[in-house]
C-alpha cells in the first residue's frame, strides 16, 4: 500500500464509522420490515402466493442464483414482468443496498487493520464503541438477511422480470446472488471473513475486561456498594460523581454482551489462547440465554455457538464451556436478574425522591441518573426478550408483576432531567469553563510531543470551554457541542493509529479527561439524546402482547396500579425507533403508539370508574339506611318500651342503627370500603401524574378519559337508580332517587381530592342532559321516565276512579277499590315528593313535564270541541235562553254526550291540579336555591300594568311559569291550545265554539248532583270523583281559549257563571231525590270556581246565586260528614 493510504487523517475513520453505523441501523430497519411483511399473509408480495406463479417461483429458487429463461415454468412470468419489476423493486434494491453496505464495512475494517488502530474502551471510547457497534450491526444484518426465507424468490423473480424486459440480468444480480448463497449460514461465513480482523477485534473486546465484569454484578454486590445512593454518604452529597471511565458507566450491558458474544464467535481463536477473553465470554454466556438482534428478533446464543464450534477440531473444551454456561444461565440468570430488578426499584425510588426534593443535585449527580436509567433499561429489555424464550420450569423468574414500578421510576427520572435541564446546564457550563478547561490546558501544556493538527484541535477545545458562561444559560442560548465531540472522535482516530506522533495509548490520562469533558458537554446540549441513549424503551412497540399483559398485571395488583401511567408514557418512546431510511414505517409505528396509549388510558379510566361505582353503591346503601321509612321499626320499639308491652318474639336481635360501620374497635380491620378507597387513591395518583402527554403529534390528557367515563357511568347510574320497570310500571320515589343521587354526587365530589378534574363540569353535563327528553346518546332520561310514569300510570288511574286529588293534603290519594293498586299515590305526589322531583328534573325537566301534561289537555279539548260542534244549535239557543227555565229544560234533553263533557273537563282539571302541585314544588325549590332571582321574577309578574300588550304579558307569564309561579293565564296551555287551530274553521267560528264549550259545561253541571261519588268531603276539601278539579279546569281553559281568540275572559266567565247558577238553581226546585242526591255538594262548585278565578268576585256570584244557599250547602255537607263518620 502506498504511504498516502496510511495517512490516518486521510482515511476519515471517525466519519466513516459514524455514517456506516447510522446507515447500518437504517438497513436493519428495512430488512426487518421486509421480513415482517413476508411473514404476514396480508402484507406479503402477492407474487409469492399467486398460484399461477407457484411453479415459476419454485423453479427460480431451485436454480438460484443461476438464470435459465428458457423454461416452460416461466411462461406466466412473461405476462406479469412489468408489475413484478415495479412492485419488487423496493425489496430488490434493499438487498443491493445491504450488499453495498457490506462492501463498505469490509473496506473500512481492512483500512483499520492496515492502520493498526489501537482500541481501548476506557481511553478512546468513541472509536472503540463505534468499531464494535459496526461489527455487531454488520453481523446482525447478515443474520437477519439469512432469516428472510423468501429472499431468493424475491431477488430471482425481480431478476427474471428484468431479463425478460431488458434482455439481460440486472448488473448487480451476479454479486447479489453470490452473497445470498455465501451467507446461507452467516456466522460460519463471517468467522472465515474475520480471520484477518481478529487482532483489532480481540483487542477492542479485551479492553472490556474492567468495564463488563464491573457492570455485571449481582444485586447483593450492588447493595453492599450502596450503588446509586445519594444519601449513603451525606458528607459527599454535593461532590460531583466522577469516574475515569465516565461514558462506560452508563454503557448498555445489552450492547456489551452482544459485542462479547458475537465478537468472540467471529475471532474465536483468541478464546483458546487468552484467559481474559475466555472469562469475559463465559460471563456473558451465563447472563443470558438469548440476545436481542434487532427489535423482537432474538438470537439463541448457546445453541448457535455450539453448532458453529462443533465442526472445529480441538473445540471440545469450548463446547463443554458453552454447555456449562447454558446450564448456569437456565438455573441462575433468571433469579439474578429478578434480584437486580428488585434492587433497582428501591434504588431508583430513592434517587427520584431525593432529586424531586433537591433538584440541584442533578448537577453533581447527573452520572448517577444516567447510570440508573441505563441499568434499569437493560434489566427490562432482558426480561422482555427472555419472557417468551425461556424454559417454563423457571417461569416465575420471568413474570415480574412489579415491572411497572421500575418503569415508573425511570419515567420519573426522565421527567426530572427534562424539567430541570437548565439547572444541569448551569452547573456543567461552570464546570466546563472553570475546571475542565483549566485541567485540559495543563494536560496539553505537559504533552512532550504535540503535532500541529492535534495542537490546533486541543486549543479549540480549551477555547470553546473557556468562552462559556452562566449568562448564556440565563438567556436561553442554544448550545451545540456536536462539532467539538466529532473533533474529539477524529482526534481519537488520528492518535490511535500505529506510528502516530501523539499516541493516545501513551497518554491515557488525556483520553480519560476528554471522555469526562465530552460527558459534561452532553449535559449541556444533548440531554434529550442522552435520555434516548440510556432509557429508550421503544422496543415495547414490538412486544405488544407482552406489553399489554404487563399492563393488565399492573392494574390487577392494587399496590402497582399507581404506576400504571408508566405504560402510556412508554408510548411516547415509540417514534424514537424509526429511521429516516425507512420512512414508510413511521405511520405504522405512530398508529400503534396511539392505539396502545389510547387503550391504556381508557382501561385505567374504566378501572377507576368501576372502583368509584362500587364506592357509590356502598354509599347509596348507607344513605338508604337513613331514609324515613326505615325508622318506623325503631319508633315502634321505643313506643313498646314506653308502654312496657311485651314484644312478640323474645330474644329478637336488635337492629343495627345507621353509622355502626364507622365505629372501629381495631384499626387493623379493613372494610370493603377501605379497600376500595385505597385502590382508588392508588389508581388516581397514576391518572393525575401528568396533565398531558404527546404521542406522535397527538396530545393525550389522562384526566379527560376519567371525566368522560364518569359522565357516561353517572348518566347510566341515575337512570338505573330510577328502577323503572315498564312491565309492572314500578318506579323509585323521587325522594329516594334524590337521596341516592346526592350520595353518588358526594362520592364523585370526593374524587377531586385524588385527581385534578372539574367534577362540577361532570355534574353540569350529566344533570343538564337529564332535564331533557333524551340524553346526548339518544337514551331516555329520568325526565322522560318520570313524565311517562306520572302521565301513563298515576294520572291514568285517577281517570279510572282509583285515585283522587285531595286539596287538603295537596296530594293524590288511593281510593278503596276492589283491585288494589301496586303503588301508593300519596307516596309519589305529596309535597316532599314533588319537591324532590323538581330538584331532580330542574326547571327544564319540569317544563317538559308541563308540556307533556298540556299535550294531553289539548287532546281532551279537541275532543270537547267535537262534542260542541255536534250540539252547536242546541247550545246556541241555550246560550240566549238561560232565563227561560222551561225552554232550557227542553233544550237540555236534546243535548248529547253531557257526561263525556264533564268527564273530559274533570280529567283536564285533574291534570291541571297535578301541574299546580308540580309548579308549587318547583317554586319552593327555586326559592331555596335562587331566592333573589325568584323574588325579582315575582316582582316583575305582580307589576304588569293591565293595559300591557298581551304578547308582552305572555312573555312575562312564560318567565314566571318557568320559575313555578302561578299565572292568571297559563302560557303553556295557551301554546298547547293555539297549536290546535283548524284550517277549515274561521277564527269567528273558533271563538263561537270556545264560547259554546263554556255554555255546555255550565248547563251540564246539575247532572253531577245525581252521582253518588259527587258528595263533598270536608276532610279532603273535595269530592271523591275529583269534580272539585272542574273549578281549575273551567278557569284555566277559559283564560287560555279567550286569550287565543282575543275575547274578554272576564265577560265570558260572567256568562258562564250566569248559566251555571241558573242551571243549579233549577235543581233546587227538583223533588226527585236521586237527581238531587248531592245537590249541596255541587252547589259548592260555584264557590270553588269563583275562589279559583282571578277574574270573578264573590259580589258577582252573589248577584247570580244567593250566598245563603252556599252557606246552607256548606252546613249540610259538614253535618252529613259528621253523621257519616259517627
Amino acid at each position: 500500500m502506498s504511504r498516502s493510504v496510511l495517512q490516518p487523517s486521510q482515511q476519515k475513520l471517525a466519519e466513516k464509522l459514524t455514517i456506516l453505523n447510522d446507515r447500518g441501523v437504517g438497513m436493519l430497519t428495512r430488512l426487518y420490515n421486509i421480513k415482517k411483511a413476508c411473514g404476514d399473509p396480508k402484507a406479503k408480495p402477492s407474487y409469492l402466493i399467486d398460484k399461477n406463479l407457484e411453479s415459476a417461483v419454485k423453479f427460480i429458487v431451485r436454480k438460484f442464483p443461476a438464470v435459465e429463461t428458457r423454461n416452460n415454468n416461466l411462461a406466466q412470468l412473461q405476462k406479469e414482468k412489468s408489475e413484478i419489476l415495479k412492485n419488487l423493486a423496493l425489496y430488490y434494491f434493499t438487498f443491493v443496498d445491504v450488499m453495498e453496505f457490506k462492501d463498505h464495512v469490509c473496506e473500512l475494517l481492512n483500512t483499520i487493520d492496515v492502520c493498526q488502530v489501537f482500541f481501548d474502551i476506557t481511553v478512546n471510547f468513541d472509536l472503540t464503541k463505534n468499531y464494535l457497534d459496526l461489527i455487531i450491526t454488520y453481523t446482525t444484518l447478515m443474520i437477519l438477511l439469512s432469516r428472510i426465507e423468501e429472499r431468493k424468490a424475491i431477488i430471482g423473480l425481480y431478476n427474471y422480470a428484468h431479463e425478460m424486459t431488458h434482455g439481460a440480468s440486472d448488473r448487480e444480480y451476479p454479486r447479489l446472488g453470490q452473497m445470498i448463497v455465501d451467507y446461507e449460514n452467516p456466522l460460519k461465513k463471517m468467522m472465515e471473513e474475520f480471520v484477518p480482523h481478529s487482532k483489532s477485534l480481540s483487542d477492542a473486546l479485551i479492553s472490556l475486561q474492567m468495564v463488563y465484569p464491573r457492570r455485571n454484578l449481582s444485586a447483593d454486590q450492588w447493595r453492599n456498594a450502596q450503588l446509586l445512593s445519594l444519601i449513603s454518604a451525606p458528607s459527599t452529597m454535593l461532590n460531583p460523581a466522577q469516574s475515569d471511565t465516565m461514558p462506560c458507566e452508563y454503557l448498555s450491558l445489552d450492547a456489551m454482551e452482544k459485542w462479547i458474544i458475537f465478537g468472540f464467535i467471529l475471532c474465536h481463536g483468541i478464546l483458546n489462547t487468552d484467559a481474559t477473553a475466555l472469562n469475559l465470554w463465559k460471563l456473558a454466556l451465563q447472563s443470558s440465554s438469548c440476545l436481542s438482534l434487532f427489535r423482537d428478533e432474538v438470537f439463541h446464543i448457546h445453541k448457535a455457538a455450539e453448532d458453529l464450534f462443533v465442526n472445529i477440531r480441538g473445540y471440545n473444551k469450548r463446547i463443554n464451556d458453552i454447555r456449562e454456561c447454558k446450564e448456569a444461565a437456565v438455573s441462575h440468570a433468571g433469579s439474578m436478574h429478578r434480584e437486580r430488578r428488585k434492587f433497582l426499584r428501591s434504588a431508583l425510588k430513592e434517587l427520584a425522591t431525593v432529586l424531586s426534593d433537591q433538584p440541584g443535585l442533578l448537577g453533581p449527580k447527573a452520572l448517577f441518573v444516567f447510570m440508573a436509567l441505563s441499568f434499569a433499561r437493560d434489566e427490562i429489555i432482558w426480561l422482555l426478550r427472555h419472557a417468551d424464550n425461556m424454559p417454563k420450569k423457571s417461569a416465575d423468574d420471568f413474570i415480574d408483576k412489579h415491572i411497572a414500578e421500575l418503569i415508573f421510576y425511570m419515567e420519573e427520572l426522565r421527567a426530572h432531567v427534562r424539567k430541570y435541564g437548565p439547572v444541569m446546564q448551569r452547573y456543567y457550563v461552570q464546570y466546563l469553563s472553570g475546571f475542565d478547561a483549566v485541567v485540559l490546558n495543563e494536560l496539553v501544556q505537559n504533552l512532550s510531543v504535540c503535532p500541529e493538527d492535534e495542537s490546533i484541535i486541543m486549543s479549540s477545545f480549551v477555547n470553546t470551554m473557556t468562552s462559556l458562561n452562566v449568562k448564556q444559560v440565563e438567556d436561553s442560548e442554544v448550545f451545540d457541542f456536536r462539532g467539538m465531540r466529532l473533533d474529539w472522535f477524529r482526534l481519537q482516530a488520528y492518535t490511535s493509529v500505529s506510528k502516530a506522533s501523539l499516541s493516545l495509548a501513551d497518554h491515557r490520562e488525556l483520553g480519560k479527561m476528554m471522555n469526562t469533558i465530552i460527558f459534561h458537554t452532553k449535559m449541556v446540549d444533548s440531554l434529550v439524546e442522552m435520555l434516548v441513549e440510556t432509557s429508550d424503551l421503544s422496543i415495547f412497540c414490538f412486544y405488544s402482547r407482552a406489553f399489554e399483559k404487563m399492563f393488565q398485571q399492573c392494574l390487577e395488583l392494587p399496590s402497582q396500579s399507581r404506576y400504571s401511567i408508566a405504560f402510556p408514557l412508554l408510548c411516547t418512546h415509540f417514534m424514537s425507533c424509526t429511521h429516516e431510511l425507512c420512512p414508510e414505517e413511521r405511520h405504522h409505528i405512530g398508529d400503534r403508539s396511539l392505539s396502545l396509549c389510547n387503550m391504556f388510558l381508557d382501561e385505567m379510566a374504566k378501572q377507576a370508574r368501576n372502583l368509584i361505582t362500587d364506592i357509590c353503591t356502598e354509599q347509596c346503601t348507607l344513605s338508604d339506611q337513613l331514609l324515613p321509612k326505615h325508622c318506623a321499626k325503631t319508633i315502634s320499639q321505643a313506643v313498646n318500651k314506653k308502654s312496657k308491652k311485651q314484644t312478640g318474639k323474645k330474644g329478637e336481635p336488635e337492629r343495627e342503627k345507621p353509622g355502626v360501620e364507622s365505629m372501629r374497635k381495631n384499626r387493623l380491620v379493613v372494610t370493603n370500603l377501605d379497600k376500595l378507597h385505597t385502590a382508588l387513591s392508588e389508581l388516581c395518583f397514576s391518572i393525575n401524574y401528568v396533565p398531558n402527554m404527546a404521542v406522535w403529534e397527538h396530545t393525550f390528557t389522562p384526566r379527560e378519559y376519567l371525566t368522560s367515563h364518569l359522565e357516561i357511568r353517572f348518566t347510566k347510574s341515575i337512570v338505573g337508580m330510577t328502577m323503572y320497570n315498564q312491565a309492572t310500571q314500578e318506579i323509585a320515589k323521587p325522594s329516594e332517587l334524590l337521596t341516592s343521587v346526592r350520595a353518588y354526587m358526594t362520592v364523585l365530589q370526593s374524587i377531586e381530592n385524588y385527581v385534578q378534574i372539574d367534577i362540577t363540569r361532570v355534574f353540569n353535563n350529566v344533570l343538564l342532559q337529564q332535564t331533557q327528553h333524551l340524553d346526548s346518546h339518544g337514551e331516555p332520561t329520568i325526565t322522560s321516565l318520570y313524565t311517562n310514569w306520572y302521565l301513563e300510570t298515576l294520572l291514568r288511574q285517577v281517570s279510572n276512579g282509583h285515585i283522587a286529588y285531595f286539596p287538603a293534603m295537596k296530594a293524590f290519594v288511593n281510593l278503596p277499590t276492589e283491585n288494589e293498586l301496586t303503588f301508593n299515590a300519596e307516596e309519589y305526589s305529596d309535597i316532599s315528593e314533588m319537591r324532590s322531583l323538581s330538584e331532580l328534573l330542574g326547571p327544564y325537566g319540569m317544563k317538559f313535564l308541563s308540556e307533556s301534561l298540556m299535550w294531553h289537555i289539548s287532546s281532551q279539548v279537541a275532543e270537547l270541541k267535537k262534542l260542541v260542534v255536534e250540539n252547536v244549535d242546541v247550545l246556541t239557543q241555550m246560550r240566549t235562553s238561560f232565563d227561560k227555565p222551561d225552554q232550557m229544560a227542553a233544550l237540555f234533553k236534546r243535548l248529547s254526550s253531557v257526561d263525556s263533557v264533564l268527564k273530559r273537563m274533570t280529567i283536564i282539571g285533574v291534570i291541571l291540579s297535578f301541574r299546580s302541585l308540580a309548579q308549587e314544588a318547583l317554586r319552593d325549590v327555586l326559592s331555596y336555591h335562587i331566592p333573589f332571582l325568584v323574588s325579582s321574577i315575582e316582582d316583575f309578574k305582580d307589576h304588569i300594568p293591565r293595559e300591557t300588550d298581551m304578547k308582552v304579558a305572555m312573555n312575562v307569564y312564560e318567565l314566571s311559569s318557568a320559575a313555578g309561579l302561578p299565572c292568571e293565564i297559563d302560557p303553556a296551555l295557551v301554546v298547547a291550545l293555539s297549536s290546535q287551530k283548524s284550517e277549515n274553521i274561521s277564527p269567528e267560528e273558533e271563538y263561537k265554539i270556545a264560547c259554546l264549550l263554556m255554555v255546555f259545561v255550565a248547563v251540564s253541571l246539575p247532572t253531577l248532583a245525581s252521582n253518588v261519588m259527587s258528595q263533598y268531603s270536608p276532610a279532603i276539601e273535595g269530592h271523591c270523583n275529583n269534580i272539585h278539579c272542574l273549578a281549575k279546569a273551567i278557569n284555566q281553559i277559559a283564560a287560555a281559549l279567550f286569550t287565543i281568540h282575543k275575547g274578554s275572559i272576564e265577560d265570558r266567565l260572567k256568562e258562564f257563571l250566569a248559566l251555571a247558577s241558573s242551571s243549579l238553581l233549577k235543581i233546587g226546585q227538583e223533588t226527585d231525590k236521586t237527581t238531587t242526591r248531592n245537590r249541596e255538594s255541587v252547589y259548592l262548585l260555584l264557590d270553588m270556581i269563583v275562589q279559583e278565578s282571578p277574574f270573578l268576585t264573590m259580589d258577582l256570584l252573589e248577584s247570580c246565586f244567593p250566598y245563603v244557599l252556599l252557606r246552607n250547602a256548606y252546613h249540610a255537607v259538614y253535618k252529613q260528614s259528621v253523621t257519616s263518620s259517627a
